[in-house]
């Protein structure tokens, strides 16, 4: 194997580590959002419950209260399902930006190969040309 093609499958090998470890980071990334978003929605779950403890409580003591309690629960209900929205909504982001690293490492990886592939098809035209096997060389063909 020639050193330009040692070179060439060291670059393609470069480049195919570089796109994995940039997919595992935006993975790691999308890993700690879901968990933030997670735990903010246990959060706000807590909180609900707090509440509903809360409710329970003033519902005893009078009209009023039970008055002001049905708002609070409402509140948390409303509070809660935000929560769980945002969280799918990180959620997919996270799915987003892995499928886009993905991607993006699949179209890394296929323009070395490429690279590779057209490097070595020159290497054996080369190889052909010296040993009179070629046929007639082209114009602007690649040295």
């Amino acid at each position: 194997m020639s050193s330009h093609e040692e070179q060439i499958h060291a670059k393609a090998g470069e480049t195919k580590g570089q796109a994995q470890a940039k997919t595992e980071q935006m993975i790691g990334k999308g890993r700690e959002a879901t968990e933030a978003a997670k735990e903010k929605a246990a959060g706000g779950a807590q909180a609900a419950r707090d509440r509903e403890q809360t409710e329970e409580k003033g519902e005893q003591a009078g009209g009023f209260l039970s008055e002001k309690t049905q708002a609070t629960k409402e509140k948390a209900a409303e509070a809660t399902q935000a929560a769980r929205e945002r969280a799918s909504g990180a959620a997919q982001g996270t799915r987003d930006t892995a499928q886009a690293g993905k991607e993006k490492t699949a179209s890394i990886l296929q323009t070395a190969s490429d690279q590779v592939r057209s490097a070595a098809q020159g290497a054996a035209e080369a190889v052909k040309g010296t040993l009179g096997m070629g046929g007639e060389r082209k114009e602007g063909a690649n040295e």
